[in-house]
């Protein structure tokens, strides 16, 4: 039998690159897996740092922390700190978290994931203990929003910072508003605390 001849149409076209398709395909899937983090809310007034696991898809896209709207985290700082975070524009929630001693960032910095669970993060870069310490000097408590930031607990412990675990903000860890708060408002406490030592 005859061998079948190949029209050039069922050959596979390359990319103008000169990269086959397919290659070139799980090249930029690979590249947009590779994700950075936002950068931190610090300053030299910051006592507290909550610290999430890493932004999830919406929060990248709009470039703020805790963006998607049923998140419970500017719900749960502004009960802590007597502010309605949710209904100011972002640049006004960092300022009011800034007011009252309280900075953001996240214990992942850059990784690969797929969608925005935690459990799918790889390839994980922690966060900066000392970058954190220089830009402020003054903190004391450092907060760990779920048990994805958590795993970095003891980093931070050992740097000297006193450390709290809390309950995840997210809308994926469905405990009660309520009882989120309640172990949130441990922040209040400690500021509150802090505070009076300096009065």
């Amino acid at each position: 039998m005859a061998a079948r001849a190949v029209s050039g149409g069922d050959r596979p076209r390359p990319a103008p690159d000169g990269v086959p398709r397919s290659r070139q395909g799980q090249a930029e899937e690979a590249d947009r897996l590779q994700l950075r983090g936002l950068p931190p809310v610090l300053g030299r007034g910051v006592r507290v740092l909550v610290l999430g696991s890493f932004p999830g898809a919406a929060s990248l896209a709009a470039g703020q922390y805790y963006a998607h709207p049923r998140n419970h985290f500017w719900p749960l700082v502004g009960a802590v700190i007597g502010v309605p975070l949710p209904v100011l524009p972002y640049r006004q929630r960092l300022a009011a978290l800034r007011m009252h001693g309280i900075g953001l960032w996240d214990a992942i910095v850059a990784c690969r994931r797929r969608g925005s669970l935690d459990g799918a993060i790889r390839e994980a870069v922690p966060a900066e203990v000392g970058r954190v310490r220089r830009a402020a000097p003054s903190l004391s408590l450092v907060c760990f929003n779920g048990k994805t930031a958590a795993r970095s607990l003891g980093i931070w412990g050992d740097a000297g910072y006193a450390t709290l675990a809390l309950p995840s903000s997210s809308p994926a860890y469905t405990r009660p508003f309520a009882e989120k708060l309640a172990a949130w408002q441990a922040i209040a406490a400690f500021l509150h605390e802090r505070t009076g030592d300096r009065e």
